[in-house]
């Protein structure tokens, strides 16, 4: 089934979000990736500017051997005695091509292991496998604190704020798949309720909490916003740790604290801006798809 609409999501709250044991601390990871399981204090966080294009959509951010490395040093404790992420495999079905720009075919295969999962959404549809490792902790504590539950809900997609998920989205695979088609699908159909540009961003599901406005700076951080239409409050922001006020969410800010804390600067690019754009994936539209080569 095409699903146009924004999966708005329930909003957890911290605690259940951020309960991580700091167990990595001696372990030895990949470059680029941090060893500490503890989300980042929420210093510096811009809801205007939450990641960079070129973080989001940087598919070549880890192969699967670095993916499969970074799940094996998690500080992961199962809830109900489900596997954690490194040890779980799914069979997996194939995914036809969505057309230019979109999700390219996903061949499916019997017992496929997490992070071979992770690798092949995120290159059918160009999208960072670290935003997928990042979204499956923000949104169920998958990488510490696995849990059946959690594997059935895994990245909150088609998961409405005031109702359970819809179950015809269950499943690992499912999940990542279907926030990654999400992803993308903002992507090439911008023109939605957030977008680059100055917008109005609440802070809770109930209304009257209020919202500000927010300039939004990139699609990759109009995505996020798509997908959890929410900006933390003042109370969130001051008091890292905790669940803020009644009005707090954390979905956004757990993104970039996660993000930061295990990969470093969210907003950082990797191409000087003298380059052509599309090298640092301006818009999601890497330089092989316009056939252009960089500019010296």
């Amino acid at each position: 089934m095409t699903y146009l609409g924004t999966p708005r999501r329930r909003q957890t709250s911290l605690a259940m979000v951020v309960t991580l044991a700091v167990l990595g601390a001696g372990l030895t990871l990949a470059a680029s990736v941090h060893t500490t399981d503890e989300a980042a204090a929420p210093t510096g966080f811009a809801p205007g500017a939450i990641i960079s294009d070129y973080n989001f959509y940087n598919v070549d951010s880890l192969n699967e051997g670095e993916i499969q490395s970074f799940l094996r040093e998690r500080s992961c404790i199962p809830s109900d005695g489900s596997p954690c992420l490194a040890d779980y495999e799914e069979n997996t079905i194939s995914q036809p091509a969505h057309g230019e720009g979109h999700c390219t075919a996903y061949p499916g295969g019997r017992n496929e292991p997490a992070a071979r999962i992770i690798a092949k959404v995120s290159a059918a549809c160009s999208i960072s496998p670290k935003v997928l490792l990042v979204l499956l902790q923000k949104e169920q504590s998958l990488l510490t604190r696995p849990s059946a539950s959690g594997y059935l809900r895994a990245t909150g997609y088609g998961c409405p704020d005031t109702a359970d998920c819809d179950t015809a989205y269950f499943g690992f695979f499912n999940q990542v798949y279907r926030a990654a088609w999400q992803f993308r699908q903002y992507t090439q159909e911008p023109e939605r309720a957030y977008m680059i540009g100055t917008v109005r961003v609440g802070f809770n599901p109930d209304a009257s909490c209020g919202a500000s406005s927010v300039t939004i700076e990139n699609q990759a951080t109009a995505n996020l916003y798509n997908y959890t239409p929410y900006q933390p409050n003042s109370a969130a922001l001051a008091r890292p740790g905790t669940d803020g006020d009644g009005c707090s969410t954390h979905g956004n800010l757990n993104f970039w604290r996660f993000y930061n804390q295990w990969f470093g600067a969210s907003e950082a690019v990797g191409y000087p801006t003298a380059f052509n754009s599309c090298l640092n994936l301006v818009g999601g539209q890497p330089c092989r798809k316009h056939g252009l080569l960089p500019t010296p």
